[in-house]
This record gives C-alpha cells, structure tokens and sequence, in this order.
C-alpha cells in the first residue's frame, strides 16, 4: 500500500501548506511591525515612506499603483506625512500638477528608527536559516515579491 506524503488539493475550507505559510508570516510580520510603530504612522504611511526609501522619489500616481490604494487615499496620507515633516513635493517636470514626492531628512530618521524591529527579524532569520538558506529565503521573497507586484500593476 503506497501513502502519499503530499498535502491534498487545497479547497477554500482547506488551504494549501504554503497558503499557511505565508499567512502565518504574513501574521507575524504585521504584529512586529504592530508593536514596534513609534509616532503612531499609519500603514498606507508607512508603506508610502518604504517605498520612498527603497524606490527614491515618486509622484502620488505611482505611489498609489504601487500600493494598490486609491489617489484620494494616498494624497490624504501624502498631506498628514508632510504635515509630519517627513516628506517633501515639488513639481514634476514642466507638468506642474504632478508632484514628486521624497523624503526628508526627519523622514529617514523616522525609518532608521523603525527598521531596528526589521534588523532584529533578520537576526532571527539568521540563527533559524543555515547561509544557503538565507540566500535562498531572500531569492525567492524578492521573486515572490515582483511576481505579486506585476501582478496586481
């Protein structure tokens, strides 16, 4: 009698292992992140000042697709974090309705100060994952990471 080791077909009532998975983390990520939020930013601001920080400056169109949020949505968190000092917006160009949107130096000490909580995931990542693993983990979240982002472009 052969057994299958395989989890069976994955049925809304009954997700995949790797549905879990992700979940889980998901889960976990979100409740650190929770805990460790100093000035009380919002999460579309947060993500606003990430991307900032990771993808330099943007207009607010961009920002929104990015995010997968709507322009009202994302002008209304644009004017709270530049009431917060924590971002500046200047013209775009000859188009003067546009605005490129970056941060501001009290912008990057409020994400310096954020990302111990990010540094010290990473050190648990490193004690859990041998090298291999940690080169292999961080492949394939950014793998993950850009198919999602096409995805929903």
């Amino acid at each position: 009698m052969t057994t299958s080791t395989s989890s069976p077909q994955p049925t809304p009532e009954q997700p995949c292992d790797l549905e879990n998975a992700l979940s889980h983390l998901q889960c976990v990520l979100v409740a650190q992140r929770t805990r460790t939020n100093p000035e009380g930013v919002t999460w579309t601001q947060y993500d606003i000042l990430e991307l900032l920080r990771i993808r330099g400056p943007m207009t607010p169109s961009a920002l929104s697709v990015s995010l997968g949020s709507s322009r009202p949505s994302v002008s209304k968190a644009l004017r709270t974090l530049k009431d917060r000092h924590l971002i500046r917006q200047q013209a775009a160009g000859e188009d003067r309705r546009e605005q490129l949107t970056s941060l501001t130096e009290g912008g990057l000490q409020f994400l310096t100060r954020a990302a111990h909580s990010r540094r010290e995931n990473a050190a648990v990542a490193v004690e859990a994952l041998s090298p291999g693993e940690q080169a292999m983990f961080a492949e394939l979240c950014h793998k993950v990471a850009a198919a999602l982002e096409q995805r929903f472009l």
